[in-house]
């Protein structure tokens, strides 16, 4: 299967700082970017990383429990998407991000990294893991991962807990151009 080409902007939201991660046209590699903190300006600034990188999409991690059940962090993101959607001229995707900010610690804690003074490393590379899982995805599905956020809806509806395709999607999702 391929994947869509375009540049795409992996986020990872916490409750204080915003993780960003971007890929190459291909489709191929994720890479960070930058830790923004989160806060007045945080969207603009994540809108105007994606304009400067001329993205064609963003893929957002939401926090799901293991039950795939939402708790108030997946409802932070959800909201958080809704806005940035609002922001952005590009579509905005929630994708099922478990695990990525322990396996990016993990990961980091393996390189010798300091975690405890890296936290903007950890949601940097936590961004890297949502987003090279949501590209992975794609490729070995032929579609789009998680959910479209509709501008205006704040991020609302279920998300398939795989990650993978929405419950109701479109032949702009299916990489063939299949319904």
């Amino acid at each position: 299967m391929t994947v869509r080409t375009g540049v795409r902007v992996g986020v990872d939201v916490g409750s204080v700082r915003v993780g960003v991660a971007t890929c190459d046209p291909a489709g191929l590699v994720a890479t960070p970017v930058e830790t923004l903190r989160r806060g007045r300006g945080d969207l603009d600034a994540l809108a105007g990383l994606v304009a400067e990188r001329a993205a064609v999409e963003v893929l957002v991690g939401l926090p799901t429990s293991l039950s795939g059940r939402p708790g108030p962090a997946a409802e932070a993101a959800e909201a958080y998407a809704g806005e940035l959607a609002d922001r952005l001229a590009v579509p905005v995707r929630l994708v099922d991000e478990r695990f990525s900010t322990v396996s990016a610690q993990r990961g980091l804690q393996a390189s010798g990294v300091d975690t405890r003074k890296g936290r903007s490393v950890i949601d940097q590379a936590a961004a890297v893991i949502i987003l090279q899982g949501a590209l992975d995805a794609e490729r070995a599905s032929g579609v789009a991962p998680g959910r479209l956020v509709e501008p205006g809806t704040r991020g609302a509806g279920p998300v398939d807990p795989k990650g993978v395709g929405a419950p109701e999607r479109g032949a702009q999702d299916d990489v063939r151009g299949e319904k």
